[in-house]
């Protein structure tokens, strides 16, 4: 059975679209973002275009909104409807890999009654979430996992975005009872082969299997 993952945030700007590139260069999947809402600046397809190369195969949005705000909000300002059943997940018919990338946080809201959390349930695959490291992420991260498990979804485990801080990281994998996958540092320059060595180098692949 191929790889497949839902990547998704303790909150929007934590490095999730980073991790999502990161792991679908090293798996060379597929990358799909069910709803992208911001069209005026790079799209989170277009980062992980640029980020994981010829590795990965970017499939299209199902929801492409204008405005960078709450997908529920962009969705009414475009005068549109997110509607789930157009969010079924692409067809697994070649066997690779998939990443899909969530948008903010799990409780983040796609459409009047719907929230990112339920889509999650809806497909059914194990979650990576990603937190940062710095003040905060302890409340933030295991409020996250405690929302994620009351649906009963598979976590795998956390990746952590920015410079190590061993108590929190100790304390959200402890309490949240889950698994540290690693920690991507900051990267600068942020380029497709610094972002493949980071995680080659920081993130446990293995424990992905």
């Amino acid at each position: 059975m191929s790889r497949r993952y839902i990547v998704t945030g303790t909150d929007t700007g934590v490095g999730k679209t980073v991790v999502a590139a990161g792991l679908a260069g090293h798996l060379g999947a597929r990358y799909w973002k069910p709803v992208q809402a911001g069209l005026d600046e790079e799209t989170d397809s277009d980062t992980v275009r640029r980020l994981a190369g010829d590795r990965v195969r970017v499939l299209p949005e199902g929801y492409r909104l204008t405005t960078p705000c709450s997908p529920h909000e962009a969705a009414r300002i475009d005068g549109v409807r997110v509607d789930p059943a157009a969010l079924t997940l692409p067809d697994d018919g070649d066997g690779s890999a998939l990443i899909v990338e969530g948008a903010g946080g799990v409780l983040v809201p796609f459409a009047d009654g719907l929230l990112a959390i339920d889509l999650f349930a809806a497909w059914s695959l194990p979650v990576v979430l990603v937190a940062r490291t710095t003040l905060g992420t302890i409340n933030h991260s295991l409020l996250s996992l405690e929302a994620l498990r009351a649906r009963r979804l598979d976590v795998a485990g956390v990746i952590f975005s920015g410079e190590e801080n061993a108590a929190s990281e100790q304390a959200i994998t402890g309490f949240g009872q889950c698994r540290h996958l690693g920690r991507l540092p900051h990267l600068d320059p942020l380029t497709p082969a610094t972002l493949a060595q980071a995680v080659a180098g920081n993130v446990r692949m293995d424990l992905l299997a």
